[in-house]
Order: C-alpha cells, then structure tokens, then sequence
C-alpha cells in the first residue's frame, strides 16, 4: 500500500478545496494541521475509548490540512523553501507527537512504539536526505506518510471496536499494536529502500 506515489489522484477533490482557501496563508495551514496532530497525540494519550475517535478525526483533519497547503502555495504562487522547510519540519513533530501519544499510552506497549517511531523517523529522514544530497526527494518505499496517515484513522476506529467485542485486544496485541509493530517493521525496509536509491543515484554522478 503506497498512496504516496497516488497523491496526483486526489486533486480533483483537492483542488477545488484549495482554491476556496487561497485567501488563507499556506503556512498557516501547516500550522493548523500540526495543530490537529498534537491534539491526536493527546487524545491516544488519555486513553479513554472515546477518545480514539476524536484522536482518528484530528489525524483526518491533519492530513487533509498537510495536503492542502502545498496546494494553496501553488495556486497562490507563494511555493517557498521556507515553506517547504517548515512544512516538513513539523511533519516529523507530527509523526513524534501521533505515534508518541500512542506509544505512553494504554493501548500500546512503549517499547514496540519506540521501535515504530524510530521507524518513522528513519524513513521520513533518508526521504528528505536524498533531497538534500542533491537527488530528488524520496517518497517511495513500502511505507511512505499517506500510507502512515490511512492507517492512524482507521486502526483506531478497530481499537475503539475491539474494547466492546475482544478486551482491547485481536488474539496477542492490540490493534495499535499491531500497527505500530507494521510501522517498525515497514519504516525501516523503507529507509533501507530509500537509502539504497540514493546511493544509486549519487554513484552514477562519479
């Protein structure tokens, strides 16, 4: 599942909706959809079933607001590498904010959440390291952030049912367990794609 590599797909839904809020800075988009991360992250931390709801809305709303922003700078002519800079910045706060909430929380074993998160991490930084070195920004691999993103609004939605019919739990862990297991697993195959491609690439420039 890489719906990175389909993100061109969603701009008939997109476009109309970025140019509704092309009087809207895009930075301050950013903002808002980092905003709504946070919040997610601390609606996994409070634990409540409840919450697992409003954790998954909040996930929605940032990848919606994520997607939106590079789409009003562009309409807008206001693309910057500031922008850029910030927009990717607060990602990986994202993504430590999202999965960090999940990871102290009771829903989730702390250990396999930092093996989750420093998948993420790891996977997000040989994409924008490609970038840096010169190559083309990285967001191939079997696990890129809309593919992230997909499964931190519907897992939550299993977990919040696996507490009226199964205890919390399918069979050894959790549903967010097992997510967070795929993101460990997953993150790091990708870094080690996305790294092997950049290595390629930097070899044929000797």
């Amino acid at each position: 599942m890489v719906l990175d590599s389909h993100r061109k797909e969603a701009d008939p839904f997109l476009m109309p909706m970025a140019r509704r809020l092309r009087h809207v800075e895009p930075n301050t988009l950013t903002w808002i959809a980092f905003v709504f991360a946070v919040l997610a992250g601390i609606f996994f931390y409070l634990g409540n079933r409840w919450f697992l709801l409003l954790a998954a809305v909040c996930i929605l709303l940032n990848a919606l607001l994520d997607a939106l922003d590079g789409k009003v700078a562009k309409i807008t002519g206001k693309t910057t590498k500031r922008g850029d800079f910030l927009d990717h910045t607060l990602d990986r706060y994202a993504d430590v904010f999202i999965i960090g909430g999940i990871m102290l929380s009771v829903h989730c074993d702390w250990f396999i959440g930092l093996l989750a998160m420093l998948g993420v991490i790891f996977a997000s930084y040989m994409g924008t390291q490609s970038q840096a070195l010169g190559c083309r920004r990285d967001y191939g691999g079997i696990l890129g952030r809309a593919d992230r993103l997909a499964i931190l609004i519907l897992v939550p939605l299993i977990q919040f049912l696996a507490f009226f019919y199964m205890n919390g739990k399918i069979w050894l862990f959790t549903p967010l367990e097992y997510a967070m297991i795929w993101f460990a697993f997953a993150g790091h195959v990708t870094a080690v794609q996305r790294g092997l491609r950049t290595w390629e690439a930097l070899g044929k420039r000797t």
